[in-house]
């Protein structure tokens, strides 16, 4: 009995020795992120992109109309033939408009992502700094998915030493 417990003291020394030394802070990556001066002009370039990518989507659908309304109106004297031919034609139609918004759903994503890169590691590095310079052992994001059950009075909120860093007033 009193090998286990001192094997159980033995184990837990070091987490106890390590919480108090550990300094902590947290900080919320939301809120930083929204407050970039460069996401106006993101927002701006995505929203560019969408509109193209809709009015292209919006030809293909006029098209796709105005074939089934030209078929439609050739149907009662056309042969059976003509009509699998306009279907056919139809269906082609009805395709590259699928393809085009799978496409365009991925070009959208590789553009959010090419754009926003450089202000997520412009983020990161300025929190790794600030942990660099406070001596932080850990440094939360309230905005994450994992939350947060306990925020000591004692915990610091590096949000604006990293707004600082990063220039955001």
């Amino acid at each position: 009995m009193t090998k286990k417990l001192i094997i159980l003291l033995l184990a837990i020394a070091p987490i106890a020795a390590f919480a108090q030394n550990a300094k902590l802070a947290h900080i919320n990556t939301s809120e930083l992120f929204n407050q970039m001066p460069e996401i106006p002009g993101i927002e701006t370039q995505l929203n560019t992109k969408q509109e193209e990518i809709s009015k292209n989507g919006q030809a293909l659908v006029d098209e796709f109309n105005k074939k089934a309304e030209e078929f439609q109106k050739l149907a009662p004297t056309s042969s059976e033939t003509v009509k699998a031919d306009q279907q056919k034609q139809l269906d082609q139609i009805n395709e590259r408009y699928q393809m085009f918004l799978q496409n365009s759903q991925r070009e959208m994503e590789e553009l959010r992502q090419k754009l926003l890169a450089p202000v997520q590691q412009k983020i990161a590095a300025a929190i790794k700094a600030v942990g660099d310079e406070k001596g932080y052992t850990y440094i939360f994001d309230l905005a994450a998915g994992n939350p947060v059950y306990f925020n000591a009075t004692t915990a610091e909120d590096a949000t604006p030493l990293v707004k600082t860093k990063l220039g955001i007033k």
